[in-house]
């Protein structure tokens, strides 16, 4: 008996991946990676965005995302996968991206807002305000209005380039354009969302899965009428379109999965399926999130409100600021990863009172736009390799962790993913902060989660009730070697760091701190001596 395949994608900011599953097997038969700056020069990107917009601004063509897939089938085509077994494919998006359509299904906008625009702040300012304030619009979409988010974006549009968004039929996100691409595009593509995705619109309440009519209006009377219809994240939206069948040697009856954006697929892809597990991604920003069966809405609106793929929810923390002070500091110091790790083997937890907020950039949680790094506790001297080295690595964790506490789930694992995963100083330290066993996850996270949704979503066809738990569990490799625990000498010095971040950053940005931090820097020296 010949076994089925599965497919998942990855649009990334920066690169696009295809990868098949064999789930019979319980392996990966293909895997490769498109990445827009080498592979498609002709757009003139930069980590995948093109470059002189002006400040805060960040844009990329979705016509280089469907060269990129179609770059992709031409790999698979020309492989040793048999494509015409694969039964269905799932799109995973960077989230929050805008893409606008008319009617007949040309771009409206040449070019699609990022998640890391940061140039919607003015329309943050006056949806909250018109809304009624920041409590009113957590009450309305269970989310604060950030740059990030799509709703700025689309507001943006509509103001500053009224005709454009005037002739615009159909809003979408990054995956739901390329789920509109593979089921026909012009030529009958399907324009539909679902619940992961669209909760990180800002204008979609994950709490009552109804659209905000008070936001929507804010932005434009008509808005409700430019957005797809809303359908369950676990199911098919359709079939391939025959004419990329015909093309690539798919199957005419391969299904396409409502797809979902990137962080809902890292959690799949890293087997946070169940609750009690918490997945932090270390790459240029910082994610952590955690599969739960209810939602959770922060009050101060800086722990995201997300729907998962799987009808349950996925709250989550983003920071803006991780990798960028720690690739400063080995280019700084002309170090590599290996020779960083042995610098922090020769240093001491705490770093002896000094603390570093890393706000290298606006950081997002907290929501400091106009943020810069603070050193705290650093005498004249004191600025040394082994010194500053500790301090990044400290700070970017404990920054992560400030708003991670908010999230109401004491995590008994955490999977790491991203690049700085492999580090030992990085999992260890994660360990000792958050008091919770770490291990990094082998594997290409969101594209895997992708695949093996929609291998799920096809059994649950043939069986109801499918365990999506039991299905990825051949997929997701934990590099048992890099496991790391909590060090119990370590604890104590760095709940008092925790307490004394918290408090520096509170009085930093000008909010109300109940402790003295000076006096907390006291009681953390004392205990690293006692």
């Amino acid at each position: 008996m010949r076994s089925i395949l599965f497919a998942g994608l990855d649009v990334s900011t920066q690169s696009c991946k295809l990868l098949v599953i064999d789930s019979d097997q319980g392996e990966v038969v293909f895997t490769d990676t498109v990445n827009y700056d080498s592979d498609l020069p002709q757009y003139k990107t930069y980590n995948g965005v093109i470059q002189g917009l002006g400040e805060g601004v960040s844009e990329s063509d979705p016509q280089m995302w469907i060269d990129a897939l179609m770059l992709l089938f031409d790999r698979l085509a020309q492989s040793s996968v048999r494509q015409e077994l694969i039964r269905a494919i799932s799109v995973s998006g960077q989230q929050h991206g805008l893409v606008a359509l008319d009617t007949a299904g040309n771009l409206t906008r040449a070019r699609s807002k990022l998640w890391n625009d940061f140039s919607t702040g003015e329309e943050c300012d006056l949806l909250t305000r018109e809304v009624g304030g920041p409590d009113r619009m957590i009450e309305e979409v269970g989310n604060s209005q950030r740059t990030g988010y799509t709703a700025a974006k689309i507001f943006h549009f509509a103001r500053h380039e009224p005709q454009a968004f005037e002739r615009t039929a159909t809003l979408f996100l990054v995956h739901n354009f390329i789920n509109w691409v593979l089921t026909g595009g012009k030529n009958g593509g399907i324009r539909v969302m679902e619940p992961g995705d669209t909760s990180g619109m800002a204008l979609w309440n994950p709490k009552t899965r109804q659209w905000s009519h008070p936001v929507l209006n804010a932005i434009s009377p008509d808005l409700m009428q430019k957005l797809p219809a809303v359908k369950p994240s676990d199911e098919f939206i359709g079939t391939i379109s025959g004419a990329l069948a015909e093309k690539y040697g798919f199957s005419p009856e391969c299904r396409i999965d409502a797809g979902s954006g990137d962080n809902m697929y890292g959690a799949v892809g890293t087997g946070n399926v169940e609750p009690g597990i918490v997945t932090i991604s270390l790459g240029s920003s910082g994610t952590a999130y955690t599969f739960m069966e209810h939602e959770f809405i922060d009050p101060s609106g800086e722990i995201a409100a997300f729907c998962d793929s799987t009808g349950n929810h996925l709250p989550l923390l983003c920071v803006s600021n991780l990798a960028n002070g720690y690739n400063d500091i080995l280019k700084e110091f002309s170090i590599n990863h290996t020779q960083f790790n042995e610098i922090i083997r020769k240093t001491e937890p705490g770093n002896a009172g000094r603390v570093l907020i890393p706000w290298y950039m606006g950081e997002r949680t907290p929501d400091v736009p106009l943020a810069s790094p603070t050193y705290f506790g650093f005498g004249i001297g004191d600025f040394t390799i082994e010194n500053l080295c500790r301090a990044v690595l400290e700070g970017h964790v404990l920054n992560l962790y400030d708003g991670f506490r908010k999230m109401p789930v004491k995590a008994r694992e955490i999977r790491l993913t991203g690049g700085l995963s492999q580090s030992p100083a990085w999992c260890q330290i994660i360990a000792d902060v958050f008091e919770a066993e770490t291990v990094p996850v082998e594997g290409a996270g969101a594209a895997l989660g992708a695949a093996l949704h929609a291998a799920w979503v096809y059994a649950k066809m043939k069986t109801p009730g499918a365990s999506l738990k039991e299905l990825v569990k051949p997929f997701v490799i934990l590099n048992e070697s890099r496991r790391k625990k909590p060090e119990p000498q370590n604890l104590k010095i760095y709940r008092l760091q925790k307490e004394l971040f918290q408090n520096l950053s509170l009085r930093v940005r000008g909010v109300h701190s109940q402790a003295d931090p000076f006096e907390i820097r006291k009681r953390l020296l004392d205990a690293a001596t006692g």
